[in-house]
């Protein structure tokens, strides 16, 4: 991917400090009183699109989140609470809340009467708005009910496409309200009254808003089923005093009803899982009850028609031995509860079921929106460890610990990318993106797609290395992705958190170990510095030389070190002298057959391979550095004990490369 452009500077600062949506405006204008070119303007031109854009995206889900809260609220309200008045006006509250109206108020349908009456009201002031009735089909609120479709008008008077009555307009004009929203309060297949949200101005309803109303509705609309269906158990119950058989059963009912209420209700409350809840139906219920639909548990073919119904009238369908309770969120089908060994589910059971399926839906829902969330944040803390150098340590730290994220350990940055460009490239790419999140939350690490790959901020492990990690992670991605993912890694970045810029720096690093395995046809691998040699010299920012040194010649001059031999300057010697081994004698006065044993000790040390031409190079680089490091005199072994003949020099000095 290409390095931002200089023009995408002033519209990333604005987005980070959250500006308000005209402020993106000043860049461009600051740029053409400037004298900017054309081609100049028009790039900061798209650059402000784009950037609103994102800013759009951030701020819609910012209020999905804040919906989602409420509506799992409400269902928390609703699980929690047993007094309706309560819990409806907690849903009517909301509403206004939420959409940021004025006012906000909810009516039930008089079946007797025949027409509409207000049950609730929020930021109302009008005593004769409070106490208006609509027929069926008289104004908004009426033609909500009587046609079980959501109606919005932004100016009410204006608006010709509902029946006008004098009382009804009357108390709107007396309330002051200007823009209107209805929907309808359904129950099975029937209307049962209208949630509203209104303002005192003229305002335009977005589909989002009318969508979080609709589902607030659907909330009211089961709070008020619960308390039917509470008053019509207790008529029951009154009604068959006399018949001590039916009273226990319906006792029973009553009992299961209440222990799968009050045991959801503590599920909800103490974070339970969708297993939790399917154990705890199948133990009230006395049946088995699995959780289909999901990754783990995909919907049978012989259980899709079942969820389809479902699905569609909002209750448990019947099918063979089984009852098939779909879980749904807005439309969007989640999975579904399936019961097994309970064929005969009387209504308040089945309405069990239906209960379960909803709280299911509630977590499963909750689950999504914290996994996306801590993903979004572990994104945003790597974003701003890289782009931001100058943050407040404490800060960083802070939002951190929220992750379960360390970030005075060392850690080790990681550059990865698949490589392959083919028409399936796109989605490789969120494979990869998706399976580094998930890693780096295990991990307690952090992960935030980059530059067309992902970059990768995980602690070391004891007795682990930054090559070694690259090498683990290289393989763990490609599996995930299921293609060739190549990965670059830092070397070590002591806490992070104290140091905000060494991760920037880090990062490059990491790159540029990447950008060498694929120059090298090495994709797919994964590897840090250390692992090119001479070159590691080049690639990273900390230009370890006595890594290197020691790395190359080190066994060779530890050994000089502890045997008191010569074998550094004979290597040197050797080089020197064209790899010869009779004109390495000369230069060191000493027999050709003393020269081969050393020749050959150094074999040992080095390995077989120590004259090809790569390895070559490699450890007469390290002798010259060797020799830089210890000075004009050069580094000189005393008499060794070795057997070999050391050399004629009397002092030495040890090696600074000696570990």
């Amino acid at each position: 991917m290409a390095p931002h452009s200089p023009c995408d500077a002033p519209f990333l600062r604005l987005l980070a400090r959250g500006a308000a949506a005209e402020e993106y405006e000043r860049p461009v204008l600051a740029a053409r009183a400037e004298g900017a070119t054309p081609a100049v303007l028009e790039e900061m031109e798209q650059a402000k699109l784009l950037a609103l854009r994102v800013r759009a995206e951030l701020e819609g889900r910012r209020r999905r989140e804040a919906e989602l809260s409420a509506l799992f609220e409400t269902a928390g309200d609703l699980a929690g609470l047993r007094d309706l008045d309560s819990v409806l006006q907690a849903i009517v509250q909301r509403a206004r809340s939420l959409l940021g109206t004025d006012v906000a108020y909810l009516s039930l349908i008089d079946r007797k009467a025949g027409d509409t009456y207000m049950r609730v009201t929020e930021g109302s002031v009008s005593a004769e708005f409070q106490r208006v009735r609509l027929g069926m089909g008289e104004g908004l609120g009426g033609l909500v009910a009587q046609t079980a479709l959501p109606y919005v008008t932004e100016s009410y008077f204006d608006d010709e496409r509902f029946r006008h009555t004098h009382p009804i307009d009357s108390a709107v004009r007396d309330e002051g309200l200007v823009a209107i929203l209805g929907v309808p309060l359904v129950l099975g297949t029937g209307v049962i009254g209208v949630l509203y949200a209104a303002d005192r101005r003229a305002r335009v309803f977005e589909r989002g808003q009318i969508a979080l109303l609709a589902s607030l509705a659907s909330l009211a609309a089961v709070a008020i089923d619960t308390a039917n269906l509470l008053d019509e158990t207790r008529s029951a119950l009154a009604d068959l005093g006399a018949a001590n058989e039916t009273i226990r059963n319906h006792s029973a009912v009553l009992e299961r009803a209440s222990e799968v209420h009050d045991r959801l209700t503590e599920l909800v409350l103490r974070g339970g899982g969708v297993d939790d809840v399917a154990d705890a139906v199948a133990e009230v219920l006395s049946g088995t009850v699995r959780v289909v639909g999901t990754d783990r548990d995909p919907v049978p073919d012989a259980l899709a028609g079942a969820v389809a119904r479902s699905r569609k009238d909002g209750h448990a369908v019947r099918q063979g031995e089984t009852w098939t309770a779909a879980v749904t969120a807005g439309g969007e089908l989640l999975g579904a509860l399936v019961l097994h060994g309970h064929p005969e589910l009387d209504p308040v059971d089945q309405r069990t079921l239906e209960r379960a399926a909803m709280v299911t839906s509630l977590l499963l829902l909750a689950r999504r929106t914290a996994a996306e969330a801590e993903q979004r944040f572990r994104g945003e803390l790597l974003d701003d460890l890289l782009d931001a150098p100058h943050r407040d340590p404490a800060l960083l730290r802070e939002r951190a610990g929220r992750l379960r994220a360390d970030l005075d350990a060392p850690h080790v940055v990681l550059a990865a990318r698949v490589d392959e460009e083919h028409a399936g490239a796109a989605a490789d790419r969120q494979r990869l993106w998706s399976a580094a999140s998930h890693l780096a939350a295990t991990r307690r690490g952090l992960a935030a797609a980059r530059d067309g790959g992902t970059v990768l901020l995980l602690p070391l492990e004891p007795g682990s290395d930054a090559s070694a990690t690259a090498r683990r992670i290289a393989q763990q991605l490609g599996t995930a992705v299921q293609a060739a993912v190549t990965v670059g890694a830092s070397g070590p970045v002591h806490a992070p958190a104290g140091r905000p810029g060494s991760v920037a720096l880090a990062y490059a690093e990491a790159q540029r170990c990447g950008d060498t395995l694929r120059a090298l046809g090495r994709a797919g691998e994964g590897a840090a510095g250390d692992d090119f040699g001479f070159l590691g010299l080049l690639l990273t920012d900390s230009r370890d030389v006595d890594g290197f040194v020691h790395r190359t010649i080190g066994a060779v001059a530890d050994y000089d070190s502890r045997r008191g031999t010569d074998l550094v300057r004979t290597l040197d010697a050797y080089f020197a002298s064209g790899m010869s081994p009779v004109r390495t004698k000369d230069a060191l006065h000493v027999h050709v057959n003393t020269v081969a044993q050393r020749l050959e000790r150094i074999s040992h040390l080095l390995g077989a391979d120590w004259q090809s031409p790569d390895r070559a190079l490699e450890i007469q680089l390290a002798l010259r550095l060797h020799r830089l490091a210890a000075g004009p005199e050069g580094p000189r072994a005393p008499a060794g004990q070795d057997g070999l003949s050391p050399a004629t020099s009397s002092t030495s000095k040890p090696s600074p490369f000696s570990r």
